[in-house]
Protein backbone atom coordinates (compact mmCIF):
# COMPACT_ATOMS: atom_id res chain seq x y z
CA UNK A 1 0.00 0.00 0.00
CA UNK A 2 1.34 3.95 -0.75
CA UNK A 3 0.27 5.14 2.55
CA UNK A 4 1.79 2.37 4.59
CA UNK A 5 5.42 3.99 5.14
CA UNK A 6 3.44 6.87 6.03
CA UNK A 7 1.32 4.87 8.54
CA UNK A 8 4.89 3.74 10.07
CA UNK A 9 6.46 7.17 10.29
CA UNK A 10 3.97 8.87 11.88
CA UNK A 11 1.20 6.87 13.07
CA UNK A 12 -0.44 9.84 14.97
CA UNK A 13 -0.91 11.55 11.43
CA UNK A 14 -3.93 12.10 9.87
CA UNK A 15 -3.60 11.22 6.36
CA UNK A 16 -5.50 12.98 3.75
CA UNK A 17 -5.59 11.94 -0.05
CA UNK A 18 -4.55 14.15 -2.89
CA UNK A 19 -7.27 15.36 -4.62
CA UNK A 20 -5.45 15.79 -7.90
CA UNK A 21 -4.72 12.33 -8.31
CA UNK A 22 -8.37 11.21 -7.19
CA UNK A 23 -9.01 13.25 -10.27
CA UNK A 24 -6.43 12.06 -12.37
CA UNK A 25 -7.56 8.36 -11.35
CA UNK A 26 -11.49 9.44 -12.05
CA UNK A 27 -10.74 9.98 -15.58
CA UNK A 28 -9.06 7.10 -16.04
CA UNK A 29 -11.59 5.26 -15.22
CA UNK A 30 -14.39 7.36 -16.98
CA UNK A 31 -11.71 6.68 -19.80
CA UNK A 32 -12.02 3.22 -19.72
CA UNK A 33 -15.72 3.17 -19.56
CA UNK A 34 -15.90 5.41 -22.71
CA UNK A 35 -13.30 2.86 -24.05
CA UNK A 36 -15.60 0.27 -23.49
CA UNK A 37 -18.55 1.74 -25.39
CA UNK A 38 -16.77 2.80 -28.16
CA UNK A 39 -19.64 1.47 -30.33
CA UNK A 40 -21.90 4.06 -28.95
CA UNK A 41 -19.59 7.05 -29.80
CA UNK A 42 -20.76 7.27 -33.74
CA UNK A 43 -24.22 8.16 -34.88
CA UNK A 44 -26.25 5.08 -35.73
CA UNK A 45 -26.34 4.30 -39.15
CA UNK A 46 -29.95 4.51 -40.79
CA UNK A 47 -29.98 1.83 -42.76
CA UNK A 48 -31.15 2.03 -46.84
CA UNK A 49 -33.31 5.16 -47.67
CA UNK A 50 -36.44 3.16 -49.09
CA UNK A 51 -38.77 5.19 -51.62
CA UNK A 52 -39.01 6.66 -55.13
CA UNK A 53 -36.08 7.38 -57.20
CA UNK A 54 -35.95 10.69 -58.95
CA UNK A 55 -36.45 10.77 -62.16
CA UNK A 56 -34.05 12.22 -64.87
CA UNK A 57 -35.79 15.98 -64.22
CA UNK A 58 -35.81 15.93 -60.41
CA UNK A 59 -34.03 18.75 -58.80
CA UNK A 60 -30.56 17.39 -57.01
CA UNK A 61 -30.63 16.63 -53.70
CA UNK A 62 -29.73 19.63 -51.05
CA UNK A 63 -26.91 19.07 -49.33
CA UNK A 64 -26.17 20.21 -46.04
CA UNK A 65 -23.37 21.84 -45.70
CA UNK A 66 -21.63 21.56 -42.25
CA UNK A 67 -20.68 24.22 -40.38
CA UNK A 68 -16.55 24.90 -39.28
CA UNK A 69 -15.67 23.82 -36.18
CA UNK A 70 -13.23 24.55 -33.27
CA UNK A 71 -11.80 26.71 -31.39
CA UNK A 72 -10.46 28.91 -34.73
CA UNK A 73 -13.72 28.63 -35.87
CA UNK A 74 -15.45 30.17 -32.92
CA UNK A 75 -12.60 33.00 -32.33
CA UNK A 76 -13.67 33.49 -36.37
CA UNK A 77 -17.15 33.87 -35.25
CA UNK A 78 -16.97 36.24 -32.22
CA UNK A 79 -14.19 38.26 -33.96
CA UNK A 80 -16.26 38.90 -36.83
CA UNK A 81 -19.24 39.84 -35.01
CA UNK A 82 -17.59 42.01 -33.13
CA UNK A 83 -15.39 43.81 -35.70
CA UNK A 84 -19.47 44.38 -37.86
CA UNK A 85 -21.19 45.87 -34.22
CA UNK A 86 -18.34 47.98 -34.71
CA UNK A 87 -18.36 49.10 -37.84
CA UNK A 88 -22.35 49.44 -37.84
CA UNK A 89 -21.70 51.76 -35.26
CA UNK A 90 -19.73 54.50 -37.58
CA UNK A 91 -16.52 53.61 -36.28
CA UNK A 92 -13.62 53.24 -39.16
CA UNK A 93 -10.92 50.79 -39.86
CA UNK A 94 -8.11 52.46 -37.79
CA UNK A 95 -10.01 53.27 -34.70
CA UNK A 96 -10.97 49.45 -34.52
CA UNK A 97 -7.82 48.49 -34.92
CA UNK A 98 -6.40 50.70 -31.75
CA UNK A 99 -8.99 49.57 -29.93
CA UNK A 100 -8.76 46.45 -30.57
CA UNK A 101 -4.68 46.08 -30.61
CA UNK A 102 -4.68 44.32 -33.88
CA UNK A 103 -3.52 45.50 -37.22
CA UNK A 104 -5.49 46.90 -39.63
CA UNK A 105 -4.74 44.40 -42.19
CA UNK A 106 -6.86 41.89 -40.03
CA UNK A 107 -9.67 43.89 -39.17
CA UNK A 108 -9.88 44.55 -43.14
CA UNK A 109 -10.11 40.63 -43.73
CA UNK A 110 -13.03 40.59 -40.74
CA UNK A 111 -15.01 43.25 -42.28
CA UNK A 112 -14.11 42.50 -46.03
CA UNK A 113 -15.63 38.62 -45.06
CA UNK A 114 -19.97 38.40 -45.49
CA UNK A 115 -19.83 35.32 -43.00
CA UNK A 116 -17.63 34.04 -40.10
CA UNK A 117 -17.45 30.56 -42.47
CA UNK A 118 -15.46 32.64 -44.56
CA UNK A 119 -12.63 33.04 -42.19
CA UNK A 120 -12.90 30.04 -40.08
CA UNK A 121 -12.51 27.88 -43.64
CA UNK A 122 -9.16 30.12 -44.44
CA UNK A 123 -10.91 31.79 -47.37
CA UNK A 124 -9.03 35.28 -46.45
CA UNK A 125 -9.14 36.35 -49.78
CA UNK A 126 -11.89 35.93 -52.99
CA UNK A 127 -10.63 32.67 -55.01
CA UNK A 128 -8.24 34.06 -57.82
CA UNK A 129 -9.51 33.52 -61.55
CA UNK A 130 -7.75 30.32 -62.91
CA UNK A 131 -6.39 30.18 -67.05
CA UNK A 132 -8.89 26.90 -67.06
CA UNK A 133 -12.00 29.56 -66.06
CA UNK A 134 -13.35 30.38 -69.64
CA UNK A 135 -13.16 26.68 -70.80
CA UNK A 136 -14.52 25.56 -67.74
CA UNK A 137 -18.30 25.28 -69.55
CA UNK A 138 -16.48 23.79 -72.40
CA UNK A 139 -14.45 21.13 -69.92
CA UNK A 140 -18.02 20.24 -68.13
CA UNK A 141 -19.61 19.45 -71.85
CA UNK A 142 -16.78 16.73 -72.57
CA UNK A 143 -16.50 15.18 -69.43
CA UNK A 144 -20.12 15.04 -69.23
CA UNK A 145 -19.38 12.89 -72.87
CA UNK A 146 -17.38 10.54 -70.59
CA UNK A 147 -13.82 12.05 -71.61
CA UNK A 148 -12.02 11.37 -68.56
CA UNK A 149 -8.30 11.46 -70.16
CA UNK A 150 -7.03 14.58 -69.18
CA UNK A 151 -4.42 14.82 -71.82
CA UNK A 152 -7.04 15.18 -74.26
CA UNK A 153 -8.87 17.72 -72.45
CA UNK A 154 -5.40 19.84 -72.64
CA UNK A 155 -4.92 19.11 -76.22
CA UNK A 156 -8.39 19.85 -77.20
CA UNK A 157 -8.42 23.71 -74.80
CA UNK A 158 -4.77 24.33 -76.16
CA UNK A 159 -6.24 23.92 -79.70
CA UNK A 160 -8.86 26.80 -78.79
CA UNK A 161 -6.78 29.46 -77.14
CA UNK A 162 -5.40 28.25 -73.71
CA UNK A 163 -1.60 29.12 -73.07
CA UNK A 164 -1.32 27.33 -69.68
CA UNK A 165 0.40 24.19 -68.32
CA UNK A 166 -1.00 20.72 -68.06
CA UNK A 167 -0.65 20.52 -64.67
CA UNK A 168 -3.19 23.73 -64.09
CA UNK A 169 -5.58 21.58 -65.88
CA UNK A 170 -4.78 18.03 -64.01
CA UNK A 171 -5.55 19.61 -61.01
CA UNK A 172 -8.08 21.87 -62.09
CA UNK A 173 -12.08 21.50 -60.14
CA UNK A 174 -13.94 22.71 -62.93
CA UNK A 175 -13.43 19.69 -65.27
CA UNK A 176 -15.58 17.75 -63.29
CA UNK A 177 -19.23 18.44 -62.54
CA UNK A 178 -19.85 19.39 -58.96
CA UNK A 179 -20.71 16.63 -56.88
CA UNK A 180 -24.41 15.35 -56.52
CA UNK A 181 -23.72 12.95 -53.14
CA UNK A 182 -24.11 14.31 -49.71
CA UNK A 183 -20.27 14.78 -47.88
CA UNK A 184 -19.45 11.86 -45.58
CA UNK A 185 -20.23 12.25 -41.99
CA UNK A 186 -18.15 13.37 -39.68
CA UNK A 187 -15.65 10.75 -37.87
CA UNK A 188 -17.10 9.77 -34.44
CA UNK A 189 -15.15 11.02 -31.43
CA UNK A 190 -12.96 9.50 -30.09
CA UNK A 191 -12.96 7.90 -26.70
CA UNK A 192 -10.39 9.90 -25.26
CA UNK A 193 -12.39 13.06 -26.73
CA UNK A 194 -15.55 11.36 -24.82
CA UNK A 195 -13.73 11.43 -21.46
CA UNK A 196 -12.69 14.61 -21.67
CA UNK A 197 -16.14 16.38 -21.97
CA UNK A 198 -17.21 13.72 -19.39
CA UNK A 199 -15.01 14.92 -17.07
CA UNK A 200 -15.10 18.25 -17.87
CA UNK A 201 -17.25 20.95 -16.10
CA UNK A 202 -20.33 21.49 -18.63
CA UNK A 203 -19.74 24.98 -18.91
CA UNK A 204 -16.10 24.86 -20.53
CA UNK A 205 -17.66 22.58 -22.91
CA UNK A 206 -18.03 24.80 -26.81
CA UNK A 207 -21.48 24.87 -28.08
CA UNK A 208 -19.85 21.89 -30.86
CA UNK A 209 -19.14 19.43 -28.04
CA UNK A 210 -22.22 20.13 -25.44
CA UNK A 211 -24.93 18.69 -28.44
CA UNK A 212 -22.26 16.02 -29.37
CA UNK A 213 -22.19 14.48 -26.10
CA UNK A 214 -25.54 14.55 -25.09
CA UNK A 215 -26.56 12.83 -28.33
CA UNK A 216 -24.00 10.09 -27.08
CA UNK A 217 -25.42 10.32 -23.57
CA UNK A 218 -29.23 9.42 -24.54
CA UNK A 219 -27.63 6.48 -27.11
CA UNK A 220 -25.69 4.86 -24.24
CA UNK A 221 -27.35 4.61 -20.73
CA UNK A 222 -23.70 3.30 -19.39
CA UNK A 223 -22.01 6.72 -20.46
CA UNK A 224 -25.49 8.46 -19.28
CA UNK A 225 -24.65 6.22 -15.95
CA UNK A 226 -21.20 7.41 -15.95
CA UNK A 227 -21.93 11.07 -16.33
CA UNK A 228 -23.68 10.94 -13.35
CA UNK A 229 -20.98 9.19 -11.10
CA UNK A 230 -17.79 11.39 -12.53
CA UNK A 231 -20.69 14.92 -11.74
CA UNK A 232 -21.13 13.17 -7.91
CA UNK A 233 -17.45 12.85 -7.45
CA UNK A 234 -16.30 16.07 -8.57
CA UNK A 235 -19.12 17.89 -6.58
CA UNK A 236 -17.34 16.10 -3.69
CA UNK A 237 -13.64 17.02 -4.76
CA UNK A 238 -14.73 21.16 -5.59
CA UNK A 239 -17.55 21.24 -2.49
CA UNK A 240 -15.96 19.29 0.11
CA UNK A 241 -18.23 17.01 0.86
CA UNK A 242 -16.45 13.39 1.67
CA UNK A 243 -19.18 12.97 3.86
CA UNK A 244 -21.19 11.44 0.94
CA UNK A 245 -18.18 9.04 0.14
CA UNK A 246 -20.03 6.16 1.39
CA UNK A 247 -22.95 6.61 -0.67
CA UNK A 248 -21.21 7.34 -3.99
CA UNK A 249 -18.75 4.15 -3.79
CA UNK A 250 -21.83 2.25 -3.13
CA UNK A 251 -23.89 3.31 -5.98
CA UNK A 252 -20.82 3.17 -8.09
CA UNK A 253 -20.30 -0.02 -7.25
CA UNK A 254 -23.76 -1.55 -7.64
CA UNK A 255 -23.70 0.62 -11.16
CA UNK A 256 -20.93 -2.33 -12.67
CA UNK A 257 -19.52 0.06 -14.63
CA UNK A 258 -15.89 -0.93 -16.71
CA UNK A 259 -13.51 1.26 -14.80
CA UNK A 260 -15.80 3.04 -12.20
CA UNK A 261 -16.68 0.16 -10.43
CA UNK A 262 -12.98 -0.80 -10.04
CA UNK A 263 -12.32 2.89 -8.77
CA UNK A 264 -14.94 2.70 -6.33
CA UNK A 265 -13.37 -0.42 -5.19
CA UNK A 266 -9.81 0.93 -5.04
CA UNK A 267 -11.04 3.86 -2.64
CA UNK A 268 -12.29 1.88 0.04
CA UNK A 269 -8.60 0.33 0.44
CA UNK A 270 -8.28 4.08 1.83
CA UNK A 271 -11.21 5.03 2.44
CA UNK A 272 -9.85 7.22 5.85
CA UNK A 273 -7.68 9.07 3.49
CA UNK A 274 -9.95 10.27 0.75
CA UNK A 275 -12.44 10.67 2.96
CA UNK A 276 -10.16 13.39 4.89
CA UNK A 277 -8.84 14.38 1.54
CA UNK A 278 -12.76 14.91 0.16
CA UNK A 279 -13.71 16.98 3.38
CA UNK A 280 -10.25 19.02 4.76
CA UNK A 281 -8.47 21.86 3.08
CA UNK A 282 -5.67 19.82 4.28
CA UNK A 283 -4.17 17.02 1.52
CA UNK A 284 -0.89 15.50 0.33
CA UNK A 285 -0.75 17.77 -2.92
CA UNK A 286 1.97 19.79 -1.18
CA UNK A 287 4.30 16.20 -0.76
CA UNK A 288 3.46 15.25 -3.92
CA UNK A 289 4.61 18.31 -5.61
CA UNK A 290 8.06 18.19 -3.32
CA UNK A 291 8.52 14.57 -4.80
CA UNK A 292 8.02 15.74 -8.94
CA UNK A 293 10.39 18.63 -8.11
CA UNK A 294 13.10 15.99 -6.23
CA UNK A 295 12.43 13.97 -9.28
CA UNK A 296 12.86 16.88 -11.62
CA UNK A 297 16.70 17.88 -9.79
CA UNK A 298 17.42 13.68 -10.28
CA UNK A 299 16.97 13.69 -13.95
CA UNK A 300 18.69 17.79 -14.77
CA UNK A 301 21.66 16.19 -12.79
CA UNK A 302 21.59 12.67 -14.04
CA UNK A 303 24.90 11.43 -15.63
CA UNK A 304 26.40 14.96 -14.83
CA UNK A 305 26.92 14.56 -10.76
CA UNK A 306 27.69 11.94 -8.23
CA UNK A 307 24.95 11.46 -5.29
CA UNK A 308 26.82 13.87 -2.59
CA UNK A 309 26.44 16.61 -5.17
CA UNK A 310 22.74 15.80 -6.08
CA UNK A 311 22.23 15.64 -1.61
CA UNK A 312 23.07 18.90 -1.72
CA UNK A 313 20.77 20.60 -4.56
CA UNK A 314 18.38 18.79 -2.36
CA UNK A 315 18.65 19.90 0.46
CA UNK A 316 19.23 23.89 -1.05
CA UNK A 317 16.36 23.87 -2.63
CA UNK A 318 14.78 22.79 0.14
CA UNK A 319 15.84 25.85 2.17
CA UNK A 320 14.65 27.61 -0.48
CA UNK A 321 17.98 29.00 -1.93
Amino acid sequence: MPLDGARTGAPAAIQAADRFHLRQNLAKAAGRCAAAHRACLGEPDPGPVTGPEPGPSAEPAHVPVREPAGKFAERARRNHAMVHDLLAEGHGMRAIARHLGWGRHTVQRYAHAATWQELADGRWQAPRPSMPDPFRPYLHQRTGEGCGNISQLFREITARGYTGSYATVRDYPGKRRPATTPLPPPPPPTARQVTGWLTRHPGSLTEDEQPQLQAILERCPELQATSGHVRAFARMLTQLTGQNLPQWISDARAAELPGISSFAKGLERDLDAVTHGLTSHWNSGPVEGRVNHIKMIKRQMSGRAGLPLLRKRVLLTAQGR
